[in-house]
């Protein structure tokens, strides 16, 4: 993906302080554009900065589910609103697992629906991340059968798949 100029060092100051991160720990990576997560508005701005991180056996920094990856994520959003006094969401993925975590909820989202319609009854998915569950409204989002909701709190809110006729 071409990166405007002007956005040019909120990326490299992401890339910077991720790869300052990963030397700390003493991870040997490299950090690449993630074209799946950067996401520009009409004017060329970044609404969203995507990062992948490259390697070998980086399993560690991906952890239990996603979750050492999100806080990786989440530490790195707050060095850059402190640093650059900006607020832009950083989507940090490793090795592609964020890429195809999403492909897999998507099929599963569309499974899911097809069982919906079929059955006529709700079906209620497995607690997921706030991240997870955007990946599942806007995977149906368009889905003429079937609607969705989040319902629960904290980390066991999930996301009910209903019939539209009920």
């Amino acid at each position: 993906m071409e990166i405007p100029e002007r956005q040019d060092d909120i990326f490299e100051a992401a890339r910077s302080i991720l790869s300052r991160l990963l030397d700390l720990m003493a991870i040997p990576a490299s950090i690449a554009v993630s074209d799946e997560f950067t996401v520009a508005d009409e004017d060329g701005n970044a609404s969203s900065v995507g990062l992948n991180i490259e390697g070998e056996d980086l399993g560690i920094l991906i952890g239990r589910r996603g979750q050492t990856m999100a806080s990786l994520q989440h530490i790195v959003r707050i060095i850059m609103a402190h640093q650059m006094q900006v607020r832009l969401p950083i989507v940090l993925d490793v090795e592609g697992y964020k890429k195809r975590r999403c492909e897999g909820l998507r099929a599963l989202a569309e499974r899911l629906a097809e069982q919906v319609k079929t059955r006529e009854m709700p079906f209620t998915m497995e607690p997921m991340s706030a991240f997870e569950r955007r990946v599942i409204h806007l995977a149906l989002a368009d889905h003429p059968d079937v609607s969705t909701e989040s319902t629960g709190f904290g980390e066991t809110r999930k996301v009910v798949i209903s019939p539209r006729n009920i």
